[in-house]
C-alpha cells in the first residue's frame, strides 16, 4: 500500500469458511491445516472468527495459522468443547482468541499482511467436522 495521509478504509468485505476434519498436533508446518483465507493486496482484518462443529465431538483445540508462503505461525486459538448436536438443540460456536487470551473483535481485530494466508485446524480428528468461519475486511 502506497504511503499517503488519506485515511485507511476496508475495500471490500467477504466471508470466508472451510470444513477442518484431521487432527493437527504438530504446531510448525502445514499438515493437516484447511486454507481458511487469502490477505487482500494490501492486507485484511478479520472482526470475527469462530469455530462450530457439524456433528456431536469430543472436545478440541482450535488452531489458526498465519503463512508468509514459506513458514507457518500459530497466531490464534479457542477450545471447543466437547458438544451433543440433535435438532432440538442450538448450536454454539466458540470465538477464536489472539495468542494473549482477548477475543478476536472488531476492536480488536486479528490482521493479516498482503501476500499472507490464514490456515485453520483442529486438534482432534473428527469425522463429523468443524467448521471455521471468518468475517474479512480487504484494505
Amino acid at each position: 500500500m502506497a504511503v499517503t495521509n488519506t485515511g485507511v478504509f476496508a475495500q471490500g468485505f467477504a466471508h470466508d469458511a472451510c470444513v477442518l476434519t484431521a487432527a493437527k498436533t504438530f504446531y510448525a508446518d502445514g499438515a493437516g491445516a484447511v486454507l481458511l483465507s487469502t490477505a487482500g493486496a494490501n492486507g485484511s482484518e478479520y472482526p470475527h472468527i469462530a469455530m462450530i462443529p457439524r456433528a456431536t465431538i469430543t472436545a478440541t483445540q482450535g488452531q489458526l495459522y498465519g503463512f508468509d508462503g514459506t513458514n507457518y505461525f500459530l497466531l490464534a486459538t479457542c477450545l471447543i468443547p466437547a458438544t451433543t448436536v440433535n435438532q432440538t438443540t442450538a448450536i454454539s460456536a466458540t470465538l477464536v482468541q489472539h495468542v494473549d487470551g482477548t477475543q478476536i473483535t472488531e476492536a480488536n481485530p486479528l490482521r493479516l499482511q498482503a501476500g499472507w494466508k490464514l490456515y485453520a485446524a483442529i486438534g482432534v480428528a473428527l469425522a463429523g467436522g468443524v467448521v471455521c468461519n471468518a468475517q474479512r475486511k480487504d484494505y
